[in-house]
């Protein structure tokens, strides 16, 4: 059963437990809400295979990696548990999505209208992916979220660079091979879907590191404000537990 750990204090004073906030978050709602039209958005953008210099990648891709800088936050500061409230629900809303556009592309088109073969050519490719999306979304986010919350208890709040790069290393590697995979196994080339994978890759984790410095400050600040750095010393770390 998960416990209202003591909050840890902000990295600008001693480290110790702290009695749980009794008031609500000001920003959780916010920081939820970006997070999950990040994912929305990424998953009609992926329709598309762009070329970035030697890279080249889905179009999703060039907007996904933020949802990770937003699950370390979400981790960091709030901890594990609300995280995976806010990781489901973004499952939720984007399943919602995926249905509504297969329903949309499935209804005859109304006399006169002449877009029902731009519509299937673009969003007709969206359950697919969206299928693809939620599986690798599911089994990358909560891959980051569980390695940032394990090893922010094993190094006692230490090294947050470590944790935010190398629990992106983990998550968008399991995130990159699932998604390629399952949305375009079968539709392109082996070749393509290599070069996909690798460019995903290694441009999700080199944004991730590149914005290193952009995630510290968005964590230090929350934590001030929020008054909260949850430590999951006694969180259920099962994406399927209610709480």
């Amino acid at each position: 059963m998960e416990t209202s750990n003591p909050a840890a204090p902000a990295p600008s004073e001693p480290r110790g437990p702290r009695p749980p906030r009794a008031e609500g978050h000001h920003y959780l709602q916010y920081v939820m809400a970006v997070f999950v039209a990040v994912l929305i958005i990424s998953n009609v953008a992926s329709s598309k295979f762009v070329r970035l210099g030697p890279f080249s990648f889905d179009g999703g891709t060039i907007l996904f990696p933020i949802s990770y800088i937003f699950g370390d936050i979400l981790t960091e500061v709030y901890g594990y548990a609300r995280s995976r409230r806010v990781i489901w629900t973004g499952f939720a809303c984007t399943a919602l999505m995926a249905v509504t556009l297969a329903i949309v592309g499935a209804l005859p088109p109304a006399e006169g209208w002449q877009g029902q073969a731009a519509y299937i050519s673009i969003l007709g490719q969206t359950p697919r992916i969206v299928l693809a999306s939620l599986v690798a979304y599911f089994s990358g986010e909560f891959s980051n979220s569980y390695v940032l919350a394990r090893m922010k208890v094993l190094t006692q709040g230490r090294w947050l660079w470590a944790r935010t790069i190398f629990s992106t290393v983990v998550g968008e590697g399991v995130d990159s091979l699932l998604f390629v995979l399952i949305a375009f196994y079968g539709a392109q080339p082996p070749d393509l879907l290599r070069a996909v994978i690798i460019s995903n890759y290694v441009f999700k984790v080199s944004l991730e590191a590149l914005a290193t410095p952009i995630t510290y400050a968005l964590i230090n600040r929350l934590k001030r404000i929020e008054r909260e750095d949850y430590y999951d010393y006694d969180t259920n770390f099962s994406p399927f537990h209610a709480g």
